[in-house]
């Protein structure tokens, strides 16, 4: 018997009982069941669906008469997010709330490749390479400060490079931040517009993982 698909979706609190009603239509009666990560839906043909919620309720939990509701309610809140995307190609930061981007920096900043080459070229070029990743982490970590100060940041939300972004928030600049809890790691290409505003918006919604009923 084939093992079950699993698949990630990411949907709005707004359009959340919509997806739901749709799974239902698709594979049946569905019964809710309490997950300790957040709820999660098991239908009638044996496909299961567990939802993430974008962020802690922080004593606001969302309102509403069943949990799928409160979880739409809590995912509508609108919690202001510090987000940090960075890797060796270019970096944004940015203040997110309701899915949608309040204040970024978008930027290129140029780290070299690993080489092969051996000898002394090699160890002169690491050492240019980790002072490129230096000038890189500083750069971000001072853009992201700045962003930031004009805002109740809420929570931090790495992503990219997950040892550059780690290096960003520990910068002695963002300090003030430390304490802020992390919201999970987003895995993202380059940072560019375009990349940028899909994670605004995955930040701010429902993660959902959908597995398939088996074959």
């Amino acid at each position: 018997m084939a093992s079950p698909d699993t698949r990630v979706a990411f949907v709005s609190g707004e359009r959340l009982p919509g997806w739901a009603e749709r799974f239902r239509a698709s594979h049946g009666e569905l019964r809710e069941e309490p997950d300790d990560a957040g709820l999660r839906l098991l239908a009638a043909d044996g496909a299961t669906a567990l939802l993430l919620p974008p962020w802690p309720d922080g004593g606001r939990p969302g309102r509403g008469n069943d949990p799928l509701a409160r979880l739409a309610s809590l995912a509508s809140q609108p919690r202001r997010l510090g987000l940090v995307l960075v890797r060796r190609g270019g970096y944004s930061v940015a203040v997110v709330s309701e899915g949608r981007v309040l204040a970024a920096k978008t930027g290129t900043r140029h780290v070299q490749s690993r080489t092969a080459a051996g000898g002394w070229s090699q160890q002169r070029f690491a050492r240019r390479r980790a002072n490129q990743a230096d000038a890189l982490v500083e750069a971000v970590a001072e853009h992201a400060a700045r962003i930031f100060a004009d805002h109740s940041i809420e929570y931090l939300a790495p992503g990219g490079d997950r040892t550059l972004a780690e290096q960003v928030l520990a910068e002695p600049v963002l300090k003030r931040y430390a304490t802020l809890v992390r919201l999970p790691f987003l895995d993202v290409p380059d940072p560019r517009a375009a990349v940028l505003k899909k994670a605004a918006a995955d930040l701010c919604a429902v993660r959902i993982m959908v597995t398939d009923p088996p074959a």
